[in-house]
């Protein structure tokens, strides 16, 4: 893949991971009766750090932590030209009457955290959901949704791409802003 920007270096990287940390704990303090759930896929590389960060400063005793596909809640997965392969879900909980922390990488149209709120809603209905995204491109929203918690909020072209690069998958902690759109394929490389 070229022509892809560093937006966000490693460095910039974790001190956004540690500051989304710490907002949590000074919203959540103890985190009772409260649940993170990441959205599938690319969501749970981000939950995945928060959970480790909030682990590492002993305040998640009671935290749940689940993660959720959306891949059959999206109203476009019939528009595909390829079939869409689903994630897993883990949740072993019920979110009935808790605080959801829904997390996810990039806040875009708004479409993928509507998809994930209705299918929350398979495990209860729950107190409250707030969001919180690594990356808020606030002016290409197409529904009313917005994140509580942000990372940094990246103005660009609609027709940019903004991708989210994970120690654990590309080997290095990024963000990238592409001048295009990519497919489906370039996304994977």
């Amino acid at each position: 893949m070229k022509d892809g920007r560093i937006i966000f270096s490693s460095t910039h990287f974790l001190l956004t991971l540690e500051r989304l940390c710490q907002q949590l704990i000074e919203e959540y303090q103890d985190f009772k009766d409260t649940c993170l759930i990441a959205v599938q896929p690319k969501g749970r590389f981000l939950a995945d750090r928060l959970f480790r960060l909030l682990e590492q400063e002993k305040v998640n005793a009671t935290l749940q932590y689940g993660w959720v596909d959306i891949t059959f809640y999206r109203d476009d997965f019939r528009r595909r030209e390829k079939p869409l392969k689903a994630s897993d879900t883990n949740i072993n909980f019920l979110v009935e009457n808790k605080r959801v922390i829904l997390v996810d990488d990039v806040l875009y149209t708004g479409r993928s955290i509507q998809a994930a709120m209705t299918a929350i809603n398979h495990y209860g209905r729950p107190m409250e959901v707030k969001l919180l995204t690594f990356i808020d491109r606030r002016f290409n929203r197409q529904l009313p949704i917005q994140p509580d918690f942000v990372g940094v909020t990246v103005d660009s072209p609609d027709k940019a791409y903004v991708k989210v690069e994970w120690q654990e998958v590309q080997g290095k902690d990024q963000v990238l802003l592409f001048p295009d759109k990519l497919t489906s394929e370039q996304i994977a490389e």
